[in-house]
């Protein structure tokens, strides 16, 4: 059975006539956890998020939000719930703080509560200036800028976001991460969808990988790394060139050197050598040699790397 947390999946699946979107997904969220969802594009990542927030109501399977099964209660959801789809849709014609307004009230929040919060999450997201704009004069990264001002806006213990730092340029995508590092580090738990691997890696506390409607693994960064057996490697930046060998208790826990220039070596870790140990043996078996060290660091994949090969080979 998945984690019980805040979110809860278990069996979810969602036909489309003869096509199976989703195909009995199940994974847990717990409170304060920042949840990254990757996957192809057509994998059901977007099916997953319409029926965590009550959009799509035909589906087998169970899906809890804070105590609260959807679609039956999905009224109560709505009030701690916080949802940014792909695309943030307005009224055009209407300005931010109308448009703020309307989601606002259907949150269950006061005109007077509103008054003092839209400024206030308008400034988090620095566009205050846009409050009595239209939205039509807007351009399509503060549009989305205004979309998560609505997500926000109810002050919700749960985000689900997708795609939220789509369209965004490099500043505006380091200003939202730092927000959900904020909100996390405040408890709340965030669940986002990203094509943007660099960013998943950067803020997830874990990891759902989905393909073809099934999820493949969900877990931490570390955790698919071991599943996936990487080959373990380490870079050596020497102060000169290197032309001295290692002792034969050093290359007894290596698979071999590569030379990637006159004093920058790569080496193999055997798997069934520990890293930390064989790193120190490095250390010390190339300062006996007569080598100056200027650093010597692990070669750790990256999220792309680990997604791409873990989804090539179907998660096997």
């Amino acid at each position: 059975m998945p984690d019980e947390g805040v979110l809860q999946l278990d069996g979810v699946t969602k036909r489309y006539r003869d096509v199976v979107a989703l195909d009995g997904v199940s994974f847990g969220i717990r409170k304060g956890e920042v949840f990254g969802y990757i996957g192809p594009n057509g994998a059901g990542k977007t099916t997953t998020i319409k029926i965590m927030v009550g959009l799509i109501r035909d589906f087998t399977g169970t899906v809890v939000v804070d105590g609260h099964p959807i679609p039956a209660d999905v009224a109560a959801v709505q009030n701690i719930l916080g949802y940014l789809p792909q695309k943030a849709a307005f009224q055009e014609w209407r300005t931010v703080d109308q448009a703020l307004t309307t989601f606002g009230r259907f949150s269950g929040m006061s005109r007077a509560d509103l008054n003092g919060r839209i400024p206030q999450v308008l400034e988090v997201l620095g566009i205050p200036e846009t409050r009595h704009r239209k939205i039509v004069d807007l351009s399509g990264g503060t549009v989305q800028k205004v979309g998560m001002a609505q997500a926000l806006l109810h002050e919700p213990a749960l985000l689900v976001l997708d795609e939220p730092m789509s369209g965004l340029d490099p500043s505006s995508r380091f200003q939202f991460k730092e927000i959900f590092k904020h909100l996390r580090d405040q408890g709340t738990t965030i669940f986002f969808s990203s094509h943007i691997l660099s960013d998943v890696q950067d803020i997830a506390n874990r990891i759902g990988i989905l393909n073809h409607g099934r999820t493949l693994h969900v877990g931490t960064f570390d955790q698919l790394e071991a599943r996936l057996e990487m080959p373990k490697e380490v870079e050596i930046v020497l102060s000169r060139e290197w032309n001295q060998q290692l002792d034969p208790t050093v290359l007894e826990r290596l698979k071999g050197i590569d030379r990637l220039g006159p004093n920058r070596l790569l080496a193999h870790v055997r798997p069934d050598s520990d890293l930390d140990e064989t790193i120190d043996a490095l250390i010390d078996g190339l300062r006996r040699s007569g080598s100056r060290i200027r650093s010597i660091r692990p070669v750790v994949p990256n999220l792309e790397e680990l997604y791409v090969r873990f989804v090539g080979g179907e998660g096997e």
